[in-house]
C-alpha cells in the first residue's frame, strides 16, 4: 500500500455533485483531491463516446461508454422480464425484490451526468412538505431556504427556461428580476400540435374532484439557446444528445471540471472500498485501488489518502454500499433504506399527421397540472413529459420498425401493428408515413421514502476488486400504483383528444421487466435513472442519516451529498435540486475547513494559509 498524502478535502465521485464541491472548495483555496472509479480523464479513452453510442444496436445511455469490469455500471438492460410475469437481474446489481429497481448509472469521469437527459425543473414547494398529505418525509428546510442556491446551480448549468411560464403555469415562486441564465429552448413541431389540440381542455383525474386543464409548458433544460463564454456553443438539435451532446451545449460535469482551480486533483481509475474513522469516531481518509488497465486486475495498486474532510459524491447506490463496507453512520438504521427513483408509465402512439419525430432534444415541453394539489394525497403525482423521439424508449429506435416492414415479424414485436414484407417505394412511404407520426408521452410518478425499499450488501458477493456488490430491494407502493391508474386514464383522455391511435402494450417478457397487474389490470413501468433516498436528510439523527447540511449525524467530518440526501423527489428531474443542495453543502464545508485550520486569504497570485496553523503557502 502506497504511503498517505494529505488533502483539506477529499471527494468520492467526480459526477455533478463531486465536482460542483471541488469547484466550489477549490476556488475558496482548499486543497482538493477527487477519487473517480470510472475512466475518463483525459489520458486514455474518452469517458464517453458518440461513435460507439451510434453504432449501438440498442440506444441506452450506457452503449457510449466502454465495459470497465473493474468498476461496472448498473444497466437497464441487465434486466429481463419473465414470461409469465417477474423479472431477473444479471448485471451488477443484484435484486431481490417484488418488482425491479430499473434504472442504471454511470461509474465513468463525469458520472450519470455525462449522458443525463439536461431537462432542470425545480422541485415545488409542496414537494418539500409531503407530510401535509399524508404520506412520505418532509425535508429539514423548504424551498424559500434553497432557493438562491437553485438560481446558482442554474447559473452553472445555463439553464434555459422562460420566467414567467415557470411562475404563472407552474407557480414557482421566482424573484423579481429574476432572469435565467439562456432563453427558452424552442418548441418542437410535436410540442406545438399538441398544444394546438390540448391547451385549455379539461380531463377527469379518477381521483380528483374536478377536471384539470391542460397547459403544454416549455421544460426548463441546460442547454444553450446562445452561444456564451461561460457555457460554450449553442444547441444545434442533434438527436443524439442523450447520452452525448457531440457540439457541448449541452452541460455536463466536464465544463465545471475545466474551471476548476489549480488546488483540486483528479485521480481516475481510483476506486474507494473503505472510509476510515479514528477513534473517536472523526474520519481520517479513504483507502482506495488504483488501476490502469481495466483487463489486468493484477496491476491494481492499493493506496490511501488522507483529508480533514471526506465528501461522498459517488451516487446513491454507490455512496448507501460505500457506507455500509465501512460500518459508518448507521446509528439510526437508515443507510441504504429509503431507496426512490420516478417509476415511469410510458404511454405511445400514431397522430393522425406526421409530426417529425427523433429530431433534437427528448423533450422540451411537457403538462404540469398533475403535480400538484390535495389530490396528490390520494395518488402519487406525476408530470407528464412530451417525448420528442418517437418511439424510441417504449419500442427502440427506428430501425427496430423498419425491421418489422421488412420481414414477417408476428404479431408479438415490440409496438405490435407492423405491416409486412414491403420493399422499394412501399416500404418508404410505410417508414415514412408510420415512423413520421410517432409521438410517446412520459409519466413520471413521485416515489416517497420507504424503509422497505433498500440497498444492503449482498452476503458472499464481491466485485473483482473485493468489495461487496450492492443487493437491492424494491417494490411500488399502492400509492404510486394509483397514480399510474390515474396516469393511464389521463393519457386515454388526451389521446382521444389528440385523434392518436393508441399503441400502448403492457405485456409479461423480456421487454418489460416492470410489468405488474394492479386492481385487474395490466402495467408496465421504466426507470427514470433518478437513485434517491439512501442517506436520508432529517431534523434527527434517530432517523435520518445526514443533516440538512448532508454532513453525517454520527461524523462530524464525514459528508454524503447528492441524490440519496433527498427526502423526497417530487415529480421533477433531481440534478437541479441536488446540485442546488450541493453548492449549499460547499458553504458548510468551507465554514467547517475555516474553523479547522483558520481563514484563508485569497490575492490575485491564489489561496494563501495562515503560516501559524503549519499549512502549506501556496503562493507566498
Amino acid at each position: 500500500m502506497t504511503a498517505s498524502e494529505h488533502f483539506d478535502v477529499i471527494v468520492v465521485g467526480a459526477g455533478v455533485a463531486g465536482s460542483l464541491i471541488a469547484r466550489s472548495l477549490g476556488d475558496r483555496g482548499w486543497r482538493v483531491l477527487v477519487l473517480e472509479a470510472g475512466r475518463g480523464d483525459g489520458a486514455g479513452a474518452p469517458a464517453v463516446d458518440v461513435e460507439r453510442f451510434r453504432s449501438a444496436l440498442v440506444k441506452v445511455p450506457s452503449a457510449a461508454i466502454a465495459a470497465n469490469p473493474l468498476a461496472a455500471s448498473p444497466d437497464v438492460l441487465d434486466l429481463r422480464g419473465d414470461p409469465g410475469g417477474g423479472y431477473h437481474a444479471d448485471g451488477y446489481l443484484l435484486q431481490n425484490g417484488r418488482l425491479p429497481y430499473a434504472s442504471g448509472y454511470l461509474r465513468v469521469n463525469g458520472g450519470t451526468g455525462t449522458a443525463w437527459t439536461g431537462l432542470t425543473p425545480r422541485m415545488h414547494p409542496e414537494d418539500f412538505d409531503t407530510e401535509t398529505f399524508g404520506y412520505g418525509r418532509n425535508w429539514p428546510i423548504d424551498y424559500a431556504v434553497l432557493e438562491p442556491h437553485y438560481r446558482a446551480a442554474e447559473l452553472e448549468f445555463g439553464v434555459a427556461a422562460d420566467v414567467a411560464e415557470q411562475r404563472d403555469l407552474v407557480s414557482l415562486p421566482l424573484p423579481d428580476g429574476y432572469a435565467f441564465p439562456h432563453s427558452p429552448v424552442p418548441a418542437s413541431h410535436l410540442d406545438r400540435v399538441v398544444a394546438g389540440a390540448l391547451d385549455g381542455h379539461g380531463v377527469q383525474d379518477p381521483f380528483a374532484t374536478r377536471s384539470t386543464e391542460l397547459r403544454v409548458v416549455g421544460t426548463p433544460q441546460a442547454r444553450n439557446t446562445t452561444s456564451t463564454e461561460a457555457h460554450g456553443p449553442v444547441c444545434e438539435g442533434s438527436a443524439s444528445c442523450i447520452p452525448v451532446c457531440p457540439t457541448g451545449a449541452k452541460y455536463t460535469p466536464g465544463r465545471t471540471q475545466a474551471r476548476w482551480s489549480p488546488s483540486v486533483a483528479l485521480v481516475t481509475r481510483a476506486v474507494v472500498g473503505r472510509i476510515m474513522p479514528d477513534a473517536v469516531g472523526r474520519i481520517r481518509g479513504v483507502e482506495y485501488q488504483r488501476y490502469d488497465d481495466p483487463a489486468s486486475p493484477a496491476g491494481v495498486i492499493r493506496c490511501t489518502a488522507d483529508a480533514d474532510i471526506v465528501v461522498l459524491a459517488a451516487h446513491a447506490i454507490e455512496n448507501a454500499r460505500l457506507l455500509l463496507a465501512s460500518g459508518l453512520a448507521n446509528s439510526s438504521d437508515q443507510v441504504g433504506r429509503n431507496l426512490m427513483d420516478h417509476p415511469v408509465l410510458l404511454t405511445w402512439g400514431l397522430l393522425p399527421e406526421p409530426i417529425g419525430p427523433y429530431r433534437g432534444p427528448g423533450s422540451t415541453s411537457g403538462l404540469e397540472g398533475f403535480r400538484f394539489g390535495p389530490v396528490r394525497g390520494a395518488r402519487a403525482p406525476f408530470r407528464i413529459e412530451i417525448g420528442n423521439w418517437g418511439w424510441n424508449w417504449a419500442v427502440g429506435a427506428p430501425d427496430v420498425e423498419v425491421r418489422a416492414l421488412l420481414r414477417d415479424a408476428g404479431p408479438t414485436l415490440p409496438g405490435g401493428g407492423g405491416r409486412r414484407g414491403l420493399l422499394g417505394t412501399a416500404l418508404r412511404h410505410a417508414v415514412g408515413n408510420r415512423i413520421g407520426r410517432q409521438f410517446a408521452l412520459q409519466f413520471e410518478m413521485e416515489q416517497c421514502a420507504d424503509p422497505m425499499n433498500r440497498v444492503t450488501l449482498a452476503p458472499g458477493q464481491f466485485d473483482l476488486l473485493g468489495s461487496p456488490r450492492p443487493l437491492l430491494t424494491y417494490d411500488l407502493s399502492d400509492h404510486v400504483k394509483a397514480g399510474i391508474v390515474a396516469a393511464k386514464s389521463v393519457s386515454d383522455q388526451i389521446f382521444a383528444l389528440l385523434g392518436a391511435e393508441d399503441h400502448s402494450r403492457y405485456e409479461p417478457g423480456p421487454f418489460q421487466p416492470g410489468w405488474f397487474e394492479f386492481e385487474g389490470r395490466p402495467y408496465a413501468y421504466r426507470g427514470a435513472g433518478h437513485g434517491a433516498g439512501t442517506h436520508i436528510m432529517g431534523n434527527s439523527p434517530a432517523t435520518s442519516v445526514v443533516d440538512s447540511w448532508q454532513r453525517c449525524w454520527d461524523h462530524p467530518n464525514l459528508f454524503a451529498v447528492g441524490c440519496g440526501s433527498m427526502p423526497s423527489l417530487g415529480t421533477s428531474n433531481p440534478t437541479l435540486t441536488m446540485a442546488a443542495i450541493t453548492l449549499r453543502s460547499a458553504e458548510r464545508i468551507h465554514r467547517d475547513l475555516t474553523a479547522l485550520n483558520g481563514p484563508i486569504r485569497l490575492s490575485a497570485r491564489g489561496p494563501y494559509r495562515n503560516p501559524r496553523i503549519g499549512k502549506e503557502n501556496d503562493n507566498a
